[in-house]
């Protein structure tokens, strides 16, 4: 039968254990509890790190937490490592005459003049060891050694949750640690100025106005049609600028509700209309220290332009409702496909703020504009979704990419990519061919890329097939033939009837 004092103690242990939502805290009462009914020195938790194996001090009372934060252990270092790796308890009768006590915490010099015993038990999770537990107490004795290490025992067994509960959180966050800096990492390199595609002069142009803007905090204004990039430079900008490691907030202008703009942006107070029942933080205030990027700015409401204007000149904003003014520093990336200019005439656009806004101007061109770049970005779109389709195509033909040289591209790099996405779910060849581009690009007579009747579709598929052959064997007749099944004498008739020159493929 356990005594009185015994029971006693285990209940106020389990009072401790509820007491704090914070399982630390609980933890640390614990212990206090014991050291108040055992009189104890000092006790500690330790904890195994459950990917390096190291073990660490994770609670400890009576000894500071700046002399325990660096002490490690391994498995079977000193007393502490023993029982860890061992799985067994172990009791010292006298500190001062074992020499496998380390003593690593330097903290038993406080009680010279008197002998201490020193109990570690293993905390446990059904037969694995996650931690120990361990106390100093005077020495009484070997009876009372072998009460207290029972009673430890018990105890290990008690906090078992806990421990394994703080152990996880641990790993759970050491894990979102890592991920967030894996994500930071391939968002950075994602809108590196590497991966924005394209090498014609203008496209140039674009790279150099990035790279000279990002090491600054100016107000950006990108413009160009529907489709261009624009968020993509704007990512650039920001991803390669010293405000990198901060928040970038995106907010498309055009798809909010003009009675909306102003509380998405700028927040509101409680009770500032109907709805708001409670404060939100706006845009701004979340991007505080970082960078927003304000899409198609040219469909903003004139309300939110006079606040938006005195973010720009005053560093700051009053929520909705409120009236109190909140400072920010924020850089400001602005987009619009529309006529900012003819917009400002008409009356539907600031001119004072149109002029905030146009510090430092970056103009995307359209694809026809950079037609030397659609090879080049038809190649990666290609790469990208012949991975994510798992499908093993290698090029796009010579008239597939003709006919795409010939597309005028309304809807830009955008219709592009689309393009080639579908022509990819099509595709179940080596190859894009032109019919597995979409009906928009087949432009008839005026490209010169679809036949008219069945003999010019025929003809057409042949002549396609034959450079095809020739490609794979880089200008070989011989190896192009046997490729595609005919004789040399057949494939040199077909090759001069369509005027193809072997030398054009070695």
């Amino acid at each position: 039968m356990k005594s009185f004092e015994e029971v006693s103690l285990l209940y106020e242990i389990s009072e401790a254990l509820n007491q704090h939502m914070d399982m630390k805290k609980s933890l640390f009462k614990v212990l206090s509890v014991l050291s108040e009914s055992l009189n104890l020195v000092r006790g500690i938790i330790f904890l195994i790190n459950s990917e390096t194996g190291e073990i660490r001090i994770e609670i400890a009372h009576g000894i500071s937490e700046d002399t325990t934060r660096q002490i490690k252990y391994l498995p079977g270092e000193g007393i502490i490592g023993r029982v860890i790796q061992t799985g067994e308890p172990a009791v010292v009768p006298r500190i001062s005459e074992e020499p496998l006590f380390l003593d690593k915490t330097q903290s038993r010099n406080i009680v010279e003049g008197r002998d201490y015993s020193y109990i570690c038990v293993p905390i446990k999770k059904d037969s694995r060891v996650v931690g120990a537990i361990s106390a100093d107490c005077p020495f009484e004795g070997k009876k009372s050694l072998e009460k207290g290490e029972k009673l430890l025992s018990v105890v290990a067994a008690m906090v078992a949750h806990h421990v394994i509960h703080i152990e996880t959180i641990r790993v759970e966050k050491e894990q979102l640690k890592t991920e967030n800096i894996r994500l930071k990492s391939e968002l950075e390199n994602r809108y590196s100025f590497s991966n924005i595609i394209g090498n014609s002069n203008k496209m140039r142009e674009v790279l150099q106005m990035i790279s000279q803007v990002s090491s600054s905090s100016a107000t950006v204004l990108i413009r160009g049609e529907s489709g261009t990039g624009k968020e993509l430079v704007a990512n650039s900008v920001h991803y390669n600028s010293a405000r990198n490691k901060n928040p970038f907030i995106k907010i498309n202008c055009a798809a909010i509700p003009e009675n909306l703009i102003e509380s998405e942006l700028f927040g509101h107070e409680k009770g500032a209309f109907t709805g708001a029942s409670h404060l939100k933080k706006g845009k701004f205030e979340i991007a505080d220290q970082g960078s927003i990027f304000l899409d198609e700015i040219g469909n903003m409401a004139l309300s939110a332009q006079v606040k938006l204007l005195r973010v720009l000149q005053e560093k700051e904003f009053e929520r909705v409702g409120g009236y109190k003014p909140i400072k920010t520093d924020v850089r400001i990336i602005a987009a619009t496909n529309s006529n900012l200019e003819e917009m400002v005439q008409l009356g539907k656009f600031r001119d004072d703020l149109y002029f905030r806004l146009n510090v430092f101007p970056i103009y995307i061109p359209s694809l026809k504009m950079r037609k030397t770049d659609i090879i080049q970005l038809a190649d990666h779109f290609l790469e990208k979704y012949r991975k994510e389709q798992g499908k093993d195509i290698k090029r796009i033909t010579t008239p597939a990419i003709d006919m795409m040289m010939e597309y005028h591209w309304p809807g830009n790099v955008r219709e592009l990519e689309n393009c080639i996405e579908r022509s990819v779910i099509l595709c179940n060849e080596g190859a894009i061919h032109s019919y597995h581009l979409p009906a928009t690009l087949q432009t008839g007579i005026k490209s010169k890329t679809l036949p008219s009747t069945l003999e010019d579709a025929v003809a057409h598929l042949e002549k396609e097939i034959l450079m095809d052959s020739l490609k794979n064997t880089k200008g070989n007749i011989n190896k192009a033939a046997r490729l595609i099944g005919i004789t040399v004498r057949k494939f040199s008739y077909k090759a001069e009837k369509y005027a193809i020159l072997y030398k054009d493929y070695r």
